[in-house]
């Protein structure tokens, strides 16, 4: 699902609901949603209003319900939610057809970037890092959890690889010069390398919040071929399947997971 979320939560909502309901009445397992998809909102003092643990969290409640009612999983690609003390949490949650949330994951790596055309982000000042790899069991298989910055840092996708995920989930809010010339790559590199589907939901257009997100919510098969691309604009939903078939061609074509070493310590 690609969105263009607000700085209206219950708004945000609302989009959410009927993209699942739609998503279900299609035939669809499980329903993916981008980074931020309850709150973008750049202004923290006045998000902050609306930052509140999950147990209180309307968008999360709301589409439990949903998952429930409709009868389809529903993955968030994330909610900020009050952390431990002072900070935030850049959140996961994977929602079963019952409503429940089966896993949870924090953000691990913080956006940090002071671009040419001005742009200045520091996730980390606002937010605290996770540090767990988490994984799911779905009716499409093995889910790997991660988000957005996270697709820079290989280590942790070595790891999901490591676990034998047949997807992974990249939800994001990527910046457009970041995404012109980095989006595209990240993705295909870390399905062939993890030898399984990258599913990536996006952000895209221009932003209630004032910011410019890069679109272009993806899914990438086994062997690094885009088998869906949302463009860089348009909200709504994409469809595309997983082919188990596809992951065994790939892990037998290539047999990179098996074939892993630890890496050597090298001088100085």
């Amino acid at each position: 699902m690609q969105m263009n979320s607000g700085i209206d939560p219950d708004a945000n909502a609302t989009v959410i609901v009927d993209g699942a309901r739609r998503a279900a009445d299609k035939g669809a397992a499980i329903l993916f949603t981008p980074e931020m998809c309850g709150l973008l909102d750049q202004d923290r003092r006045r998000a902050a209003g609306n930052v509140v643990a999950e147990e209180r969290n309307h968008v999360l409640s709301t589409v439990r319900h949903t998952a429930r009612d409709a009868g389809i999983w529903i993955v968030l690609g994330s909610l900020a939610v009050k952390g431990e003390g002072q900070r935030w949490a850049n959140r996961t949650f994977v929602i079963d057809d019952q409503g429940q949330v089966v896993a949870r994951y924090d953000k691990i790596h913080m956006f940090e970037a002071a671009l040419d055309n001005g742009e200045r982000w520091s996730e980390a000042s606002a937010y605290q890092p996770g540090e767990r790899v988490v994984t799911a069991e779905t009716p499409a298989g093995r889910l790997g959890l991660s988000i957005c910055y996270d697709v820079r840092f290989p280590a942790l996708y070595d790891a999901l690889g490591r676990r034998e995920c047949d997807m992974i989930a990249i939800p994001s809010a990527f910046t457009r010069p970041t995404g012109r010339d980095h989006w595209h790559v990240l993705q295909r590199a870390r399905a062939i390398e993890s030898s399984c589907y990258v599913v990536s939901a996006a952000q895209a257009g221009e932003h209630e919040d004032g910011r410019a997100t890069f679109g272009h919510s993806m899914v990438v098969d086994p062997w690094g071929e885009i088998i869906l691309d949302m463009g860089g604009e348009e909200t709504g939903l994409g469809f595309a399947e997983i082919d188990p078939d596809a992951i065994l061609r790939a892990r037998r074509q290539v047999p990179s997971l098996a074939n892993r070493r630890g890496t050597p310590t090298f001088p100085a």
